[in-house]
């Protein structure tokens, strides 16, 4: 093949492909320019590398797939035919090494029979060291295309509409559709994939549209209101889902090309119409033969649209097959751009009475000859003799499908058509009309279908590289299924989603297994119609947008001891705080003998905090908390656990009765969001009749603990107040800042939470660190408070408590209300969650480092029979301790089992005793 200029400059848009510098015209496609220059191979396909050319002139291009842009801005899997050119483009072909043109990758051509439908399965047949060979092959041959390692610059975004007609598609009926709802008074948003109408490339069989490139815009909408009436051009329909809500990509830039400064490249459209319409057009079908597939064969709409749309002729010789009458306009077109049209091979028995000289009737191709650089015949077999037509170019028509697949997704049925060979738009669950060659009005087609001499070599699925002969195979091997079909060949799953390769698949299916298309069924659609890039997805929700780093009130505080920060949940907190130059572990140990021995101060701000009030404020908390609240006096707390409605431990964390119907409700940071969620049900759903407020306060108050055995003595120093007894509650001014305080402990030591409001706890934090520091405390993190908790036997919601596990499980089976009334409750009764097998919190002690996460068995090689949940070294003891998750644990005391990381080549022997290691009679955090 030999893509020329029909007359005319070359243009002046300089890119380059490969490194090759071309010139471009305005207004080109990359496949345009690429053709224009000559250019016949661009690609390889994905599992035999057989060399590919330019097939189709739109998104439904299965062959023409490129990598566009540099750097960060790199987009691997662009289709040459959707990305316009525009000054200092860069593309290369994929899939190809060393070269685009060598391409070792071909001796998997050699090796086909061994590459057929489902061979990765099979791979998995015989012993597993066999696939741990296959294994490295098939890894490196995966993929099309290689994914940027370099972060995106640029900004994406999203957007939303309301209109009352939403017309997708700007050929001749959607134009029409958008012009009659206007002059309907109706609001109406009209969306178009290319930067302007070409209708000839959706259009099909109207000779009047034929001769015309486009249609202008302006005069088809003059007088519309500007307010009445949007269009979005370079805008692709991407999803339809429920109740005319429509997703919209629209490229504000090409592929790779740098926005102007502070723009956005690509916009999603949330839209809410009324009425849909769409005029989406259809897609022209390959014919089915061995060696469809090289360059220079292409379907006969795309090469008149290369013609007609962008002066461009892809050949000088043409072939063209057909079996409908819309071929015929592509003749006309190659001789009218100075092409030879060598014949005209249309398989049915008789020419339309407008037919061309050069026309075969009963012909069909049955082969092509040629190589990477292109067609050089065509063998056809015409009344059933062969004959061999010199030729650079095949135009071929298998005839056009409806684009459907916004229709289907909009929960739309489908009827056949056995005129067209297709499925047509049936009936609308929702308000959505389709219009146009997307309603069928495309020309009909022969229903002859010739016998395949070269199966192996007859592709259905381009991209994918799914021949005749594999949907054969998957017939023979008992896929009956077409969504069998679909998965065990991978046909329709490539980039292209199967957009010229269904019909043929399914006409193979049918006729191997000797029913009609619609017994053979039909594949899915689904959502994008065409792809869409990862960061169109997400928009402006990336980076720090898509997990927002809180900050704490007290940051600055924090940043002047410079700490280690730890991500946890939405919150960044200080995992320690380093100094001299010691490890994060050093510094962790250091933090925590000082709570053991002195004092220390920790930020508590991010616990999740309610406010519940109003006369049943008691009866609220007495669902949700399976612990007693009812009768705790004022200026009381305790310790509280809350459950899922099948009994398993949700959250944890302290209610406290501040007023006679004013409580306060804390738990984990982490489960903020969750438990609000909890609350909010419990209320709502299960309790409406309760007279009760409940507030989220996480952030109204920051929280600082004070903990260690000068805690109590320090408290008095800087409020001036008796310290409240443990779980007491009191209020204080400490620097002029009133705070609340509460006595709890999590560390095991005697310990006060004081909380303030965020805007004045940097006083506090101050006044409580200059005491801390006088007495050779100092403030902590979260690592340290680990080291602390595991040593008193605390659990932590995730690790100890992750989902699976019950009060009695955890042991704390005596806190639960004895009458029972709480969620969760019904529950518990299940016999299963009482079995004596059941994984139980115990603790672990051991002489060597206990590898956090390990695994416990009896003996090397043994079964798993629970797992470490968390574990550390003692703080001021020697040994490591850990808290577990064991099968039967707490029969299991004495026992002594492995802790064994095979991954991570770690191993402890342990003893399973109970899970608690420090101050086991609670003397040091009470009074």
């Amino acid at each position: 093949m030999s893509g020329r200029r029909i007359g005319g400059a070359a243009g002046t848009l300089r890119f380059t492909f490969d490194g090759r510098a071309m010139l471009a015209r305005e207004g080109d496609t990359l496949a345009a320019a690429l053709l224009a220059n000559g250019v016949m191979l661009v690609g390889r396909s994905f599992k035999y590398h057989r060399p590919r050319g330019i097939m189709a002139a739109g998104v439904e291009e299965p062959n023409a797939l490129v990598t566009v842009g540099e750097g960060g801005r790199t987009e691997p899997n662009t289709r040459a035919t959707d990305v316009y050119v525009y000054e200092g483009l860069v593309a290369r072909s994929q899939n190809a090494w060393p070269s685009l043109r060598f391409d070792l990758g071909a001796v998997n051509g050699l090796f086909a029979k061994f590459l057929s439908a489902g061979f990765y399965y099979k791979t998995f047949f015989g012993p597993p060291s066999r696939w741990m060979v296959y294994e490295r092959f098939i890894r490196r041959a995966a993929g099309l295309g290689k994914a940027p390692t370099l972060a995106d610059p640029d900004r994406y975004e999203h957007r939303s509409a309301f209109c009352d007609v939403l017309v997708v598609g700007g050929g001749a009926a959607g134009v029409a559709a958008a012009r009659a709802a206007l002059e309907a008074g109706e609001r109406v948003m009209l969306v178009e994939q290319d930067p302007a109408p070409h209708l000839l490339s959706r259009e099909s069989g109207n000779p009047e549209l034929q001769r015309q490139r486009s249609i202008p815009w302006a005069p088809a909408f003059a007088g519309a209101r500007t307010e009445d009436f949007s269009v979005l051009t370079r805008t692709t329909a991407s999803g339809l889902w429920d109740h005319g809500f429509a997703t919209l990509t629209e490229r504000l830039v090409e592929p790779g090309q740098p926005p102007a400064p502070g723009q956005p490249v690509q916009r999603l459209w949330h839209v809410r119409a009324r009425q849909i319409v769409l005029a989406t057009g259809a897609i022209e079908r390959p014919l089915t033969f061995a060696g469809n597939d090289r360059p220079g064969v292409m379907l006969s709409q795309a090469v008149r649209s290369y013609i007609e749309r962008f002066d461009v002729l892809p050949g000088q010789r043409v072939v063209i097959a057909t079996n409908n009458d819309d071929a015929y306009a592509t003749a006309k077109a190659v001789r009218t751009a100075g092409g030879e049209v060598v014949a005209i091979l249309d398989s049915r028995k008789s020419r339309p009475a407008d037919g061309d000289a050069a026309t075969f009737t009963d012909a069909h191709v049955v082969e092509t000859h040629g190589g990477a650089r292109g067609l050089t015949a065509v063998v056809a077999s015409i009344g059933g003799r062969k004959r061999r037509f010199e030729a650079d170019l095949l135009a071929m028509s298998g005839g056009f499908t409806p684009a459907v697949h916004l229709h289907s997704q909009a929960g739309g049925t489908l009827d056949w058509r056995e005129d067209l060979q297709a499925f047509v738009p049936g009936a609308f669950p929702q308000a959505v009309t389709s219009v146009g060659a997307a309603a069928g009005d495309i020309p009909p087609i022969a229903t002859t279908t010739a016998s395949l001499t070269d199966p192996k070599h007859s592709f259905v699925d381009f991209q994918n590289d799914v021949t005749a002969a594999d949907v054969d195979l998957a017939w023979t091997e008992g896929y009956r299924s077409v969504e069998h079909l679909k998965r065990y060949t991978t046909l329709g799953m490539a980039t292209d989603q199967g957009k010229t390769s269904n019909m043929a698949a399914l006409a193979r299916l049918a006729q191997t297994g000797g029913v009609t298309i619609p017994q053979a069924g039909l594949t899915t659609f689904r959502p994008p119609y065409t792809p869409l890039t990862l960061g169109t997805l997400a928009g402006a929700d990336g980076g720090g947008h898509a997990a927002p780093a809180r900050r704490l009130a007290l940051w600055d505080s924090h940043q002047r001891l410079a700490p280690i920060w730890q991500p946890l949940g939405l919150w960044h907190r200080p995992r320690a705080y380093p100094v001299a130059g010691e490890t994060l572990y050093d510094a962790a140990m250091r933090e925590a003998r000082a709570v053991r021995t002195t004092a220390g101060i920790v930020d508590v701000s991010t616990l999740a905090k309610f406010a519940v009030k109003g006369p049943d404020a008691a009866a609220l908390l007495e669902l949700v908390c399976a612990t007693g609240i009812s009768k705790l006096a004022i200026g009381r707390g305790r310790y509280t656990f809350m459950m899922r409605e099948d009994g398993m431990v949700t959250d944890d964390g302290t209610v406290w009765r501040l007023g006679e119907t004013d409580y306060l409700l804390t738990s984990s940071t982490g489960g903020a969001d969750r438990m609000e969620a909890h609350l909010s049900y419990v209320h709502r759903i299960l309790a409406p009749q309760l007279r009760v407020s409940v507030v989220s306060q996480q952030e109204h108050f920051a929280g600082i603990a004070l903990a260690g055995p000068q805690a109590a003595v320090l408290l008095a120093q800087v409020t001036g107040i008796v310290p409240p007894a443990h779980m007491g509650t009191a209020t204080a001014m400490v620097a002029g800042v009133a705070v609340l305080v509460l006595a709890a402990s999590y560390s095991g030591e005697r310990a006060f939470e004081l909380y303030a409001v965020p805007q004045d706890a940097v006083l506090v934090w101050d006044a409580l660190a200059v005491a801390v520091r006088g007495v050779g405390g100092c403030a902590y993190g979260l690592d340290a408070m680990e080291h602390l908790r595991i040593e008193k036997g605390h659990v932590v919601i995730g690790a100890e408590a992750d989902g699976r596990t019950t009060p009695h499980d955890l042991g704390l089976a005596g806190m639960l209300r004895k009458a029972g009334g709480f969620v969760g409750a019904q529950g518990l009764s299940r016999p299963a969650l009482h079995a004596a097998d059941r994984l139980q919190l115990v603790g672990l002690s051991s002489t060597r480092p206990i590898p956090e996460g390990a695994m416990l068995v009896a003996a090397h090689g043994a079964a798993a029979e629970g797992h470490v949940t968390s574990a550390g070294t003692r703080v001021l003891e020697h040994g490591s301790v850990a808290l577990a998750l064991l099968a039967g644990g707490r029969a299991r005391n004495g026992e002594t089992l492995i802790a064994t990381s095979p991954t991570r080549g770690l191993h402890a022997a342990v003893t399973v005793g109970v899970p608690l290691f420090h101050d086991p009679g609670g003397t040091r955090y009470r009074d």
